[in-house]
């Protein structure tokens, strides 16, 4: 097993990629306590962080990625869900737990324990209300808001700008 990992900006904060093997294997907000910067290079970080920019930049729409994360079985089905969310679209926990044969409160569950958030879009998975429900990655919620802002799939008027 080698690590890799490296630290790109986005304007939701820096998130730090991990690389194993040849795989991406996690996505996490840096700059909380205890969360270090990185500077790792290779093929695939370089590749990473470049979609993660584009991504950002609304030049990049769906991630092309060799991924691996670690997860139960229907942990993998519901991620395996997620990736076929379209860009600006949203679904509901109930739709993905229809999609999986699970309860929306155990896609709940599988969506905060996604370890590469952004590229496997948990994001787009809202409450049967469009509430946003959870999101453990950066600020929350805000941060939820802030990516579905940037895809065109949150209304301003929710109070969250994309700045």
């Amino acid at each position: 097993m080698t690590l890799l990992r490296r630290s790109v900006e986005t304007p939701t904060g820096p998130v730090n990629l991990t690389e194993d093997d040849g795989v991406i294997i996690r996505v996490t907000w840096a700059g909380s306590p205890g969360t270090a910067m990185f500077d790792d290079t290779s093929p695939l970080l370089d590749r990473t962080a470049e979609q993660i920019t584009a991504y950002f930049a609304g030049a990049l729409q769906v991630f092309d990625l060799p991924l691996r994360p670690a997860g139960s079985d229907f942990q993998l089905a519901v991620w395996r869900e997620m990736l076929r969310i379209p860009y600006g679209e949203t679904r509901s926990y109930g739709d993905l737990a229809k999609a999986t044969g699970g309860v929306a409160r155990a896609v709940g569950g599988a969506c905060g324990a996604n370890p590469i958030p952004i590229i496997i879009p948990c994001h787009r998975v809202l409450g049967a209300d469009r509430a946003l429900g959870g999101f453990s990655g950066g600020l929350g919620a805000e941060t939820k808001a802030e990516l579905l802002t940037l895809e065109g799939a949150w209304p301003i008027q929710h109070g969250f700008s994309f700045a």
